[in-house]
């Protein structure tokens, strides 16, 4: 497992030759990340699955374990801020992984306002370096 940089400066400040630590992946130049639907704002109804659907220019999607250069695979996060650079992406109800390549999904959410936002992870499920993210939009489930 890779540590973020943060974690070098630690090892190096207590004297830890234990702890490994791996560079993030290098962003592909110009990568952009979006959320192709719902739209920023958008209200929905509560009770139905909730149609979304990920955009990404400027860099592949290969699946989780499949190292090649400027790829990556998609993470939907729901309510949750998005990791730094070089950490790994929690596999949680708020962070779901989508590591076999998917470009959308359907998800259900209770009624409210909720936050959604793509970050692309590397084969490992590491953000890359500067982090690849859509913008956080928030939707009405009513």
């Amino acid at each position: 497992m890779r540590k973020p940089l943060a974690a070098a400066a630690l090892a190096a400040l207590l004297g830890s030759a234990a702890l490994t630590v791996t560079a993030a992946t290098p962003a592909p130049p110009h990568a952009y990340l979006y959320i192709g639907w719902p739209n920023d704002g958008q209200v929905v109804s509560s009770g139905k699955p909730i149609r979304v659907w990920f955009g990404l220019r400027n860099m592949g999607i290969a699946p989780k374990g499949v190292k090649y250069p400027n790829t990556g695979h998609h993470h939907l996060l729901i309510d949750a801020d998005t990791p730094g650079p070089g950490v790994e992406i929690p596999n949680d109800r708020q962070h779901l992984h989508f590591g076999t390549g998917e470009t959308e999904t359907t998800i259900e959410l209770p009624p409210g306002r909720h936050t959604l936002q793509l970050v692309m992870g590397d084969d490992q499920h590491i953000t890359f370096e500067p982090s690849v993210q859509s913008k956080k939009i928030t939707i009405m489930v009513k």
